[in-house]
């Protein structure tokens, strides 16, 4: 098994400032529109961003959720792994209003379908987009695709990409994984 850095730190603040920025461009104040984590690895992402818009932009009119998506997979039974689900955080109402998924990772698209499902049960959104830091473009399982994407990977074969934020893992890096044994 190998590891190449695909982000560091600096390429990833970078990343998210533009991301933020476009963000702003698209949404303006806010006041239409709603942020949503997808549980568990995007919440750190979708807070975050949150802060850099806050704190940097001083967008202030911020609505953040986190959507638990573990019993909406399609796939959720054919493992042997008891499931642990995450907490839906989501204490407002996303009827008519403009939604963003955030997610650090685009692979197969079941997440992303799966949260078009579980979002339905707290209203009917007017619009929904996705924000995703890596975009695996050559691995979709379902034709869905980013509005906003940090960086696009071709990540092929037996390689995954692994995401590690300050906050849970103690660093910001992005790992390109080749998990076939080195020969």
């Amino acid at each position: 098994m190998s590891q190449k850095t695909l982000l560091n730190s600096k390429e990833i603040g970078i990343i998210l400032h533009r991301l933020a920025c476009q963000l702003i461009e698209n949404h303006l104040d806010f006041s239409n529109t709603v942020l949503v984590g997808i549980q568990p690895r995007g919440i750190y992402l979708a807070e975050r961003l949150t802060r850099i818009l806050r704190e940097e932009y001083s967008v202030n009119n911020i609505q953040l959720g986190y959507l638990d998506i573990t019993f909406f997979r399609d796939d959720f039974r054919r493992s042997e792994k008891i499931l642990e689900a995450n907490k839906t955080k989501i204490d407002f109402v996303v009827e008519n209003k403009r939604v963003v998924f955030i997610d650090d990772v685009l692979y197969t698209g079941r997440s992303i379908r799966a949260a078009l499902t579980a979002i339905q049960s707290f209203g009917r959104p007017d619009d929904i987009e996705l924000l995703v830091l890596i975009d695996r473009r050559f691995s979709r399982h379902l034709p869905i695709q980013p509005n906003y994407r940090g960086r696009q990977v071709d990540a092929i074969n037996k390689e995954r990409v692994k995401v590690n934020w300050e906050e849970n893992d103690g660093e910001d890096m992005v790992y390109l994984i080749n998990q076939e044994k080195d020969k």
